[in-house]
């Protein structure tokens, strides 16, 4: 299931196979392409939250109905994902605190950068809390990403914190991802070896 997070950034593979060694103490990220879309647009180009909507809704970004994108449920999706399948929890979607994007104004996110800060849409996860939510990221924080893009980071007790981004939304990203599933599952039934024949 690597599609269901972070389209194309291989997540799960890198939790299972390159970190078999170590413990994930926590994870953090942007999680939803299309909050951070909205917010990028909102800080870089100063539109307002519904004409960025409406762009990321032309674009393909959000859906008609974007209320589970900018209320944060498809992050909070996303978390609960994460802490089960990587973190070895029990948890479901009730158990997340979750505020969406949709009351950030313009002049939230202009107090933040005269302080140095951006506003992103924040996903937390450790064994004691869960939670997203829009928080005040430092400008040359690997979280301070613009755009469509996604970025993880796994605070690991051997290694330290390991962050990894990629784009969050959009058609090639997703099925790229989608593609790595089918690969996987072939394989591990003994099949399909792409270049080399076995089908």
């Amino acid at each position: 299931y690597e599609a269901t997070v972070g389209a194309a950034i291989p997540i799960f593979t890198v939790a299972r196979e390159s970190l078999k060694h170590d413990r994930i103490i926590s994870i953090e990220g942007i999680l939803n392409g299309t909050t951070n879309y909205i917010l990028s647009r909102m800080s870089e180009d100063k539109v307002s939250f519904d004409d960025a909507l409406r762009e990321a809704q032309e674009m393909g970004y959000a859906e008609a109905d974007p209320t589970y994108d900018v209320e944060g449920i498809d992050a909070a999706c996303k978390l609960v994902i994460l802490a089960n399948g990587i973190m070895d929890m029990d948890k479901r979607l009730s158990d997340i605190e979750v505020e969406g994007i949709s009351r950030v104004t313009p002049e939230m996110i202009e107090l933040a950068e005269e302080d140095g800060y951006l506003v992103k849409h924040v996903a937390y996860l450790d064994e004691n809390k869960m939670e997203v939510a829009p928080r005040l990221v430092p400008r040359n924080s690997p979280l301070a990403v613009g755009g469509t893009f996604n970025v993880i980071t796994f605070n690991t007790e051997l290694s330290g914190p390991l962050t990894f981004i990629g784009k969050g939304a959009g058609p090639r990203e997703t099925a790229s991802a989608i593609l790595a599933d089918i690969i996987t599952i072939a394989e591990k039934r003994g099949g399909i070896k792409i270049g080399g024949h076995v089908a």
